[in-house]
């Protein structure tokens, strides 16, 4: 065969891209049973801290807990758990083996548990699975959750695998992102993304010099979240749900230190420095979505934020309302957003699955319409703003078609 013959590389790579964009295929989340109301937490976290004659610091996280909006949270780690390691309450006790041990075996099956339900809904074997994306800021093993879920699951031995760490609360954007990127650049692939969280890994007591340290013990809980993308959908198995049009980062100069994590020898530490943290992306988030939108040529001078939907990740209330009252949204706009921190906290990466699968849950049986171009936002440390223009398959989206 003559050299002339043979396909250049430039002909190779454009039959090994995928021909339509990536799209969200199928949604899937789990949460632990154990479940405790936000108004009765105070209690249960001085009870089980071991601390209830720190009364000032119990009204202290009462105040906190109320200012979330949230009503309920779930966790793996019960009260059980807690008396089996007191090490675990104490910052200068060494403990990070034992919470490390401990997410080992239960993250890969919570995020199993997400997962089998978007490989359900999805339509197709667990085996067409080409590849996957996990997101944990809960975990730091090699094999780790990636290795045992794709066990779980029972995925082929030659799915790709990545890991993201320690990406907080961005980590579920950030997956997508990559999602969308390997869907669209391998012909037929079908990426699993699976985002899990277990704060036992931040678990600890008060601390009467760092009262502030209570708000992460106000917000967070535990979940995990699934989505498969892919692109060129098999009809008419696959039903694209959501398009993933352009994905991007914006990172907020100066503002590193403003929400921090890092493991240590007690566990997963930080800061959470609410004051300057709340207003940062009511105040980028225009900017943003014009940055997103405007190169795509979908969108006038004159937009209107009200005609698209918002799959944001809601992190705490003020948050969502200084987005609310930045691009001066109509009451309702963020409902998917602020329902999901009602009904389970902060979540962080897993929280943005749970808000997009509100959210086509909304489309799909109150036939909510606000248009078919819509917005994904996720929020972590850096101050890092990841931005995902959607467009809703409306076909798809209502039942009555």
């Amino acid at each position: 065969m003559g050299s002339n013959s043979l396909p250049s590389v430039r002909e190779i790579r454009r039959s090994q891209r995928a021909d339509g964009p990536a799209a969200v295929l199928a949604i899937g989340t789990a949460n632990p049973p154990n479940c405790v109301s936000q108004e009765e937490y105070p209690d249960y976290y001085f009870r089980v801290a071991k601390s209830q004659h720190l009364t000032d610091l119990k009204q202290k996280l009462k105040t906190f807990c109320q200012m979330t909006s949230t009503e309920k949270r779930y966790f793996y780690h019960t009260e059980e758990l807690l008396d089996a390691h007191p090490e675990f309450l104490l910052r200068d006790t060494p403990s990070l083996d034992a919470r490390l041990d401990i997410v080992a075996a239960a993250a890969p099956e919570l995020a199993a548990s997400a997962a089998a339900k978007a490989i359900a809904e999805w339509g197709r074997p667990a085996t067409d699975i080409t590849h996957l994306v996990v997101s944990t800021n809960s975990g730091a093993h090699s094999p780790g959750v990636d290795l045992r879920l794709a066990s779980l699951l029972g995925l082929r031995a030659s799915v790709c695998r990545t890991m993201i760490n320690l990406n907080g609360c961005s980590a579920g954007a950030a997956s997508l992102r990559l999602a969308k990127d390997l869907a669209e650049n391998n012909r037929g692939a079908r990426v699993l993304v699976a985002c899990v969280e277990l704060t036992i890994v931040a678990f600890r007591g008060p601390e009467e010099a760092y009262p502030h340290r209570l708000i992460s013990q106000a917000a967070f809980g535990d979940g995990a979240g699934a989505v498969i993308v892919g692109a060129d959908a098999v009809q008419p198995v696959e039903r694209p749900l959501f398009e993933m049009v352009s994905a991007s980062q914006t990172i907020i100069p100066g503002t590193d230190g403003v929400l921090t994590m890092q493991l240590t020898e007690a566990g997963l530490d930080g800061h959470i420095f609410t004051r300057e943290l709340i207003p940062l992306a009511g105040q980028h988030v225009e900017q943003c979505l014009t940055d997103a939108f405007q190169p795509l040529g979908i969108m006038s001078d004159g937009t209107k934020w009200n005609d698209m939907f918002f799959v944001v990740h809601p992190g705490i209330r003020g948050i969502m309302d200084h987005i609310d009252g930045a691009l001066r949204l109509d009451p309702g706009k963020l409902a998917a957003s602020r329902t999901v921190l009602r009904e389970y906290g902060n979540m962080l990466g897993a929280t943005l699955i749970f808000v997009l699968d509100e959210q086509r849950r909304r489309m799909e049986e109150e036939g909510e319409r606000t248009g078919e171009w819509g917005v994904m936002m996720g929020f972590g440390p850096g101050f890092t703003v990841e931005t995902m223009v959607l467009h809703a398959v409306a076909s798809n989206l209502d039942k009555k078609n």
